[in-house]
């Protein structure tokens, strides 16, 4: 500042107001151009910087340049204003300082969560030369680490503000158990949600069902809080996270194969050509190309019913496509009626047999 009014005194401004409003245009003035040079290098930089294969520079210098950006902004005006206080003796100078660093906090603050979020997204979707991590994963501790910048910001506030963070964190601690008993349903929920991030007992995206309560659908949020299901009806299911702690909890969206179960059952006058074709249908099944042979591949007689002879299939498909699965089903059915046809034999239905006697036989029993 001194230099800068021998500066002005030079030019001839030798009055107060003139050397004020000077200080205040030439500091308005090199801000504006700070600005905008900062904004041209980072246009340089974008540049370059995506003809590289490497993605995360890319990512960084994204989110620096907004934060930055509203930096020399808040440094430009503080001076601005700093020097407006020190010509009229304002007592506004710690004010200023203050609150300059007030916002100086809530930006760098900014430029961590920003961060945060765009290492999330990175890392859940797959790069050039690495794999995705698992969303649900990268989400939590993407909460967690920002859950950690804010606490973190808000007290370095209050340090700089003049409270005591010993005291603060020493009211929290007995303060919390207060608070623990009072909200014990939202720090059961909270706690049940991290364990969901740590069993990994699902993730977004999965099918999920429970035998012990109605709930059914694909997971679209896990939150702290409440996990919302989209059911097959297109409605959100929102749960507590608390609930799947007492809960058993089926996904089907990992199972391996799908299987495929079905009795059938034939007439009782082809008994003599059931076992031609069990053995028929079991060769089909090995010779399928959707059928996982590796897993358990039974055809057999299963029971002499009321009106049939019953023999099962059991099998599994390689896919666990639900469309698909149902495909691939409609065709093992049909070559399986092509083998009973092709066999001369055919499928059971309720049926009644009259049975009439000889009249002279009938009179000799009474009938």
């Amino acid at each position: 500042m001194d230099m800068m009014d021998q500066y002005l005194l030079s030019l001839g401004l030798d009055s107060s107001p003139s050397i004020l409003l000077s200080k205040i245009f030439l500091l308005v003035f090199a801000v504006l151009l700070f600005n905008f040079l900062v904004r041209k290098l980072f246009s340089q930089f974008a540049v370059k910087l995506q003809k590289t294969e490497n993605e995360w520079d890319d990512a960084l210098l994204d989110v620096a340049r907004k934060p930055l950006a509203w930096g020399v902004w808040v440094i430009g005006m503080a001076w601005v204003v700093g020097i407006v206080s020190h010509a009229f003796d304002a007592d506004t100078l710690n004010f200023v300082a203050t609150l300059r660093d007030t916002l100086l906090i809530m930006l760098v603050s900014w430029f961590a969560v920003r961060l945060v979020n765009v290492v999330v997204a990175m890392l859940a979707r797959p790069g050039k030369n690495r794999d995705a991590w698992d969303k649900t994963t990268v989400e939590a501790m993407g909460k967690l680490v920002k859950a950690s910048v804010i606490i973190t910001a808000i007290l370095a506030l209050m340090q700089h503000f003049g409270f005591s963070i010993s005291g603060v964190l020493a009211f929290g601690g007995v303060g919390g158990i207060a608070i623990g008993f009072a909200a014990k349903d939202l720090l059961s929920n909270f706690f049940g949600g991290l364990m969901i991030y740590m069993d990994r007992q699902f993730s977004v995206g999965d099918w999920i069902r429970s035998p012990d309560k109605e709930i059914e659908g694909t997971v679209e949020y896990i939150g702290w809080r409440i996990t919302r299901i989209r059911t097959f009806d297109m409605r959100p299911l929102y749960v507590p996270n608390a609930t799947f702690a007492n809960i058993s909890v089926e996904n089907p969206s990992r199972m391996t194969n799908r299987r495929f179960y079905e009795t059938f059952g034939l007439r009782y006058q082809d008994q003599s050509k059931v076992q031609d074709i069990t053995v028929a249908v079991k060769a089909m099944l090995l010779a399928h190309a959707a059928i996982d042979t590796h897993q358990t591949l039974m055809v057999n007689v299963n029971t002499y019913n009321s009106h049939s002879v019953d023999f099962f299939v059991y099998s599994f498909t390689k896919t666990t496509q639900w469309a698909e699965f149902h495909e691939i089903k409609q065709e093992l059915l049909g070559l399986i009626g092509d083998i009973v046809v092709q066999n001369g034999a055919e499928f059971a239905f309720p049926t009644q047999t009259i049975q009439l006697l000889p009249q002279q036989e009938a009179g000799a029993n009474g009938v």
